[in-house]
């Protein structure tokens, strides 16, 4: 036997020890011992296959993950898209509130602007009522009366003389009274029409006080048999006076007549 034949048969025998040949008639056996003997003795090359490569495409995790990063680069383009408009809307309040901060100084000074201007409205109405009263009224010594042919209740009567600059007649003595009697008589002849004095017990009844809140001492109440006043106890508290006679009546506070005022004429002093 060749030295390669006896070399050969001892490393068949070998790998029978080792289990790795199969025995001849068995399945499998041919064809692998075969190529071994075969790739043993030299007949075969040792060139072994080479592997197919591996598909290339993404796994599911990658695509997970690379869809993750999308989106929060999207919430990133977003929170940023926020912020800006945060911040503009934050520079627009305060442009907001810095002008309306002028416009509330604008304000106050307009309010007061318009106060002024009111306040010398009303000092300008009750001078030109002052001297309006002097010129077309009666002139009683530093007084000067004129009746208002405008229907008013005691209250509406009262805060029409005061916006003229005046009061409601008061007639303090024999002496006005009869002045304001005449005077009254004169301008509604030949007719009778009551005119509101500043006179009423509202305060306390039976206790007649004039308009200023000076007590009357003075009186000139109606005297008649069928008739004589006061009459009204607490349901009539103001006094007006008759024009035929110049006497005093009480009357209901809220009823409607015309009125008298006076007015402070200091230059005839």
């Amino acid at each position: 036997m060749e030295p390669a034949a006896t070399s050969l048969a001892v490393l068949l025998v070998c790998l029978c020890s080792l289990g790795l040949c199969v025995p001849t008639g068995m399945p499998g056996a041919g064809p692998t011992q075969a190529a071994l003997v075969k790739k043993l003795r030299g007949d075969v090359p040792e060139i072994l296959p080479v592997p197919e490569p591996e598909p290339t495409s993404l796994s599911d995790f990658e695509t997970s993950y690379n869809y993750v990063l999308s989106r929060l680069a999207s919430m990133d383009q977003a929170i940023h898209r926020l912020n800006v408009g945060h911040y503009t809307l934050d520079v627009k309040i305060s442009q907001l509130i810095e002008r309306l901060s002028r416009m509330d100084v604008k304000v106050g000074e307009l309010e007061d602007s318009v106060r002024e201007v009111r306040q010398h409205s009303g000092d300008n109405r009750k001078e030109i009522g002052r001297v309006e009263g002097c010129q077309k009224g009666r002139r009683m010594g530093y007084k000067c009366y004129l009746v208002y042919n405008s229907q008013e209740d005691y209250a509406g009567a009262s805060r029409k003389c005061i916006e003229r600059g005046g009061r409601m007649a008061m007639p303090r003595d024999r002496k006005e009274q009869e002045a304001l009697a005449d005077y009254v008589k004169s301008f509604f002849h030949p007719g009778n029409w009551p005119v509101w004095l500043g006179v009423n017990d509202l305060r306390s009844e039976g206790m007649y006080l004039f308009d200023d809140g000076t007590r009357v001492s003075y009186f000139q109440w109606r005297k008649h048999f069928l008739s004589s006043q006061p009459d009204g106890g607490k349901r009539e508290n103001c006094v007006a006076m008759s024009s035929d006679d110049g006497d005093w009546w009480d009357h209901y506070c809220d009823r409607n007549m015309n009125y008298m005022c006076e007015f402070d004429d200091r230059v005839a002093l």
